[in-house]
């Protein structure tokens, strides 16, 4: 008898035995491990052969998949009959930051804190350490629940996998450390893991936020450039004189005061789509005699599974028209430099009801969704490939030995959160993978 010819009492039987084996100490080890080795964006090299020694160590049929010299996935597979579904659990490994005052400093702030550097340190149940909740404590999680479902013994029907994918954070190359390729972000990993075969029936993405959530936004870049005069301090009392630089600082204004009316437009759903100004530059560091010609900022909008990219930049555009109106008419274009489109999954397929289910019994009440989303991850890319997928997390941590800002809960897990989290992605593996292929809907 296959696996998938088994009932409820000896599903429930597996979860019990594969969760029993996932223990504190195991899960902040794998932790500290993670956090331990660098993997900034485009440099995830290392990471991705620890993760691959630590899943073969563990009896997990793992691979390393460089993608240049410098980037790499890592992946793992527990096989099953082949009898019913395969599902894959699935984290991304890069930091956006690297952890080095050269290249963080000054733009992280005045200094690198500890929870901003390379090097787990562990306060009773929390560890502290970039990337120890995002991405690096979720890809742990994942990490021990294939250990677990391979201590326990569980007969799988389907394949269970696990992938960690480089280049998951929303960003291009890092300037100035000689990558060989612009696009080491924005999901490249993930999108090579597929290509190269690497491939499930149902995909669960372990990122932040104790809910499961089906659909995400995605993201369209934007350089926005206020053009004024060239000229000198010395003349501007006796030639024409338009300062971008002061221009540019109308203008951000009221594109931030303009983001939350986008925001309310295009809210539907589980996301509640954000836009921000998150750069500016123009002019000579040498020099503050001379005003630029132009100022170019970076503006980034958030898209909803509904709102095109297209249509993301029609209403940036118009938004843009009003502003240089408002100032005078001055001159102002506006060009698209980057676009993932937002992507959902069927509320009611296989995964998604299973994934609730497990959610529920965790908490014993029912699931509720965040209906204000406005993160995205690769979820976006293994949707867009046609596989359906679910977004689950672990809850953002209130015990971090400082203010929890956004780096703090970036770089802080608490281990008590991590086992669960992994208890949970164990039973949800447990019911997908030793079902029959028409049980899920296939």
């Amino acid at each position: 008898m296959t696996s998938a010819g088994y009932g409820p009492v000896d599903r429930a039987e597996w979860v019990r035995r594969a969760r029993a084996a996932v223990t504190a100490e195991r899960v902040r080890d794998i932790v500290i491990g993670l956090v331990d080795v660098p993997s900034p964006t485009g440099d995830e090299g290392p990471l991705a052969s620890h993760i691959t020694e630590v899943l073969a160590g563990a009896g997990v049929d793992a691979h390393t998949m460089p993608i240049d010299d410098r980037q790499s996935n890592a992946w793992g597979r527990v096989r099953g009959d082949g009898t019913g579904p395969s599902l894959m659990l699935y984290a991304p490994i890069d930091t956006a930051t690297a952890g080095i005052a050269e290249e963080d400093v000054p733009a992280i702030g005045p200094i690198l804190r500890p929870d901003m550097v390379p090097e787990a340190v562990v306060h009773d149940d929390v560890v502290v350490g970039l990337g120890a909740s995002n991405p690096k404590g979720h890809a742990a999680c994942v990490i021990a629940a294939a250990e677990a479902v391979v201590a326990a013994g569980v007969p799988l029907a389907g394949d269970l996998l696990v992938a960690f994918g480089a280049g998951g954070m929303p960003t291009n190359a890092r300037a100035g450390v000689g990558n060989p390729r612009r696009n080491t972000g924005q999901g490249v990993g993930c999108s090579y893991l597929l290509e190269q075969g690497v491939w499930a029936d149902f995909a669960l993405i372990a990122k932040p936020g104790w809910t499961v959530s089906w659909e995400e936004v995605g993201l369209a870049w934007f350089t926005v450039t206020v053009h004024g005069t060239h000229t000198y301090v010395g003349s501007r009392h006796r030639l024409p004189y338009v300062n971008p630089v002061a221009a540019a600082g109308l203008v951000a204004a009221k594109l931030e005061q303009w983001f939350p009316k986008y925001t309310v437009e295009h809210t539907s759903g589980l996301v509640a789509p954000q836009g921000i100004v998150a750069g500016i530059e123009g002019g000579w560091r040498r020099t503050a005699s001379f005003t630029p010609e132009q100022v170019t900022m970076t503006v980034d909008l958030r898209l909803s599974p509904r709102t095109s990219p297209s249509q993301a930049k029609r209403d940036l555009v118009a938004a843009v028209a009003e502003i240089a109106s408002e100032l005078g008419g001055i001159g102002i274009d506006v060009e698209q430099v980057l676009a993932i489109a937002g992507e959902s999954s069927a509320e009611d397929m296989w995964l998604c009801r299973s994934a609730i289910e497990a959610w529920e019994r965790a908490e014993g009440r029912a699931h509720e969704p965040a209906l204000d989303a406005s993160g995205a991850t690769d979820a976006n890319i293994l949707r867009s490939r046609g596989i359906p997928t679910v977004r689950v997390g672990m809850p953002k941590v209130v015990d971090a030995p400082g203010e929890i800002d956004f780096a703090m809960g970036m770089n802080t897990v608490n281990v008590s959160a991590a086992v669960d989290f992994t208890k949970y992605l164990v039973e949800v593996a447990v019911d997908t993978v030793t079902r029959s292929l028409e049980e899920v809907g296939l």
